[in-house]
């Protein structure tokens, strides 16, 4: 008769005993041990802690009625940012403050002023997308921001309403910004002061599942020496759905985000650096400086509450045809460090990509950082998203465009596509055959046969071969028409 052999955990070097995820949830810790580490947060939350406030919409990451405040130490003070908690592993928690809407305002107190700002206007109906809005609102005002339309419609564009038409949800917020500190801010000393006395987490086990928090980029290169297969999680954004949608249990999971070196932003003279587990939004202010189209374009690729958790080294490690940073880096000339236990070697970011979702990775190496160099005096950049929805919505086409032009001619060109081939690609015929012409109107004349040298794309559910054909012929003509002397003004719209 056939035994069984049995299972066993998986292990690797540099890995530590199993230990429990600590954080404060609403104020209190908590020493969680129970649950499986690929258990959302959202799952957590309303089936072990029954904190009904937070809802599944999506489980997405596009509602935002999952949303929660994740409280952590940004430059030395406490910051909360708005994230979707249904994209989330519960091990993410691990040194967090977790502020659900059950612990905005205290139980016998009043309400927290977003809530009450709510009740004033009339900015709940059905009530369901309310939890979500108000933590959202919550964020905004906590990190003091003015109330201005702009930053509001940028700030709420993560969550989604079908009662009210958002009128008073934005009069709302406009009540309740400013004002004096609320009691999560009032309380973020003792909370600091809390979050630093919790020991680190590093290796989570339930079962026969495992999540793994190395601390250092030398722990997280043996771990992946040892499981050169595991996936790689930093925000969680594209790997969360796995867990989130299709309920998938990943049997180890490597964490990237808890290594200090991967989260470090460098601005130089000549080069922008980014750590692999920079997020977005951590990045947004030192990229606006830099390549102001490319964050105007980030604000667009996700929500605030995707864009708190999504990642540099996430969205080049996933490879997608359609991925919204890909582009500016293959514009922009990008390197890469990859780092694994043998060292680290650099590598263009042109030779990364090698086929559909496929990379240049060795087994046992990862992303490590990210480097940019800087625009020249006379270098233009400038990125173009094609969407059905102005926010958060993915690409049809994207195009990304580093020019120079000298003396009315084009003196050097890269110009990079997301959403026309398997793989983010750079128009080698159109760069060439560009390259000292003039920069008119009448020299585009060929510029669709010359991209249907470099792109044979394909229908979809966003678009048809056709369409992306003549949007991204279309992004050159509306590139030289803004670009050249008398242009229109630069702007980013959705087409």
């Amino acid at each position: 008769m056939a035994t069984r052999s049995k299972k066993r955990r998986p292990a690797g070097a540099g890995e530590r005993a199993a230990a429990p995820v600590r954080f404060l949830l609403n104020g209190a810790p908590h020493a969680e041990s129970g649950v499986a580490p690929t258990m959302t947060v959202l799952d957590y939350l309303r089936t072990v802690r029954h904190l009904t406030g937070t809802k599944e919409g999506c489980a997405e990451g596009d509602c935002g009625a999952c949303t929660i405040l994740l409280g952590r130490r940004v430059d030395g003070k406490l910051r909360y940012d708005a994230v979707n908690s249904c994209l989330m592993m519960v091990p993410q928690l691990d040194g967090a403050a977790v502020v659900t809407v059950e612990g905005l305002a205290a139980p016998d107190g009043p309400l927290h002023p977003v809530q009450q700002a709510m009740v004033e206007t009339d900015g709940t109906q059905c009530g369901f997308c309310t939890p979500g809005f108000v933590m959202a609102m919550a964020a905004f005002r906590l990190g003091g921001e003015p109330a201005t339309d702009t930053l509001i419609h940028e700030a709420l564009a993560g969550n989604l309403c079908r009662c009210t038409g958002y009128r008073p949800i934005v009069d709302a917020m406009k009540r309740a910004a400013g004002g004096p500190p609320d009691r999560i801010a009032a309380a973020a000393p003792a909370t600091d002061k809390a979050l630093a006395a919790l020991p680190a987490c590093e290796t989570y086990a339930q079962g026969e599942q495992v999540f793994l928090a190395p601390r250092s980029l030398l722990a997280l290169a043996e771990a992946r020496a040892a499981h050169p297969a595991a996936p790689l999680l930093a925000g969680g954004t594209d790997l969360g759905l796995k867990v989130s949608k299709d309920r998938e249990k990943l049997p180890l999971v490597i964490s990237t985000a808890f290594v200090p070196e991967l989260r470090r932003i460098a601005a130089g003279r000549d080069v922008v650096e980014l750590g692999a587990a920079v997020t977005y939004s951590a990045a947004l202010a030192t990229i606006d400086a830099a390549f102001p189209a490319m964050a105007a374009m980030m604000r667009r690729l996700g929500s605030r509450q995707i864009r708190n958790l999504g990642t540099f080294g996430g969205n080049l490690g996933t490879a997608s045809p359609i991925g919204d940073t890909l582009p500016c880096l293959l514009a922009l000339e990008a390197t890469l460090t990859l780092r694994s236990t043998d060292g680290s070697r650099t590598l263009s970011v042109d030779d990364f990509f090698l086929g559909y979702r496929k990379t240049a990775l060795r087994p046992g190496e990862f992303i490590e950082a990210i480097r940019l160099p800087r625009l020249g005096p006379s270098e233009i950049f400038q990125v173009y998203k094609l969407s059905k929805r102005f926010d958060q919505d993915i690409s049809a086409v994207i195009g990304a465009f580093r020019l120079e032009i000298q003396g009315g001619r084009v003196k050097a060109l890269r110009a990079a596509y997301g959403g026309m081939a398997a793989t983010p690609k750079r128009a080698g015929a159109l760069e060439a055959a560009l390259i000292g012409r003039p920069w008119t109107t009448e020299a585009l004349a060929d510029v669709d046969a010359l991209l249907a040298q470099d792109f044979q794309p394909i229908d979809d559910m966003r678009a048809t071969a056709a369409y992306r054909r003549r949007a991204a012929a279309n992004l050159v003509r509306r590139l030289q028409l803004e670009t050249a002397p008398g242009g229109a003004p630069a702007r980013l719209e959705a087409l």
